[in-house]
């Protein structure tokens, strides 16, 4: 596998070994060994998996306290995936990285707490697999703005279909800081 570093520390990009022929392919989705080799130490403890349709925008999330790192990748479809420094003392506090995963390109996004996730469906559905290194918890859940002109996200797509917790997410600068992470 090959891992890529990302400009905001600590998000990386994961290539998987894909092993393909005319009957289909294969390959690891996780090997505790080959993880811990690359750096991605940190144990995971949940796996999600969740189904969307086409311009459903979830997110963006974090949790703090119990902050959840995720190992997120495509198994159907595709997203625009996008994770925001929510990291304080951080030099790329609210800079966000967005990059495209889908079942074709098989890539893999890590995620470490300290910073808000969320994406956008670009297909007609889409089965998105989390793996989380705590376990989801509703009431240390925070949820920024998708369109929080502050970030100044480039989402595909100007009106997302959103939930009623997303839709009244709080701009960046109005989160509490002890919200926020050190």
């Amino acid at each position: 596998m090959n891992v890529l570093k990302c400009e905001l520390a600590g998000l990386l990009i994961i290539e998987p070994k894909v092993f393909g022929d005319t009957r289909g392919f294969f390959m690891e989705t996780w090997n505790q060994r080959r993880y811990d080799e690359a750096g991605l130490t940190t144990p995971f403890v949940q796996d999600n998996l969740s189904f969307s349709r086409q311009g459903t925008l979830r997110g963006l999330h974090f949790q703090n306290p119990s902050p959840q790192g995720k190992l997120v990748s495509v198994w159907d479809g595709e997203v625009f995936d996008v994770a925001v420094d929510v990291r304080q003392s951080s030099p790329t506090f609210g800079k966000w990285h967005g990059l495209h995963l889908s079942r074709e390109n098989k890539l893999q996004f890590y995620i470490p707490p300290g910073f808000a996730h969320g994406f956008l469906v670009l297909s007609p559905t889409a089965m998105f697999h989390y793996k989380c290194t705590d376990f989801y918890s509703p009431k240390d859940e925070h949820t920024l703005r998708w369109d929080d002109s502050d970030l100044g996200i480039q989402w595909p797509t100007a009106e997302p279909t959103l939930s009623q917790k997303d839709a009244k997410g709080q701009r960046l600068r109005d989160l509490p800081k002890d919200r926020l992470f050190p």
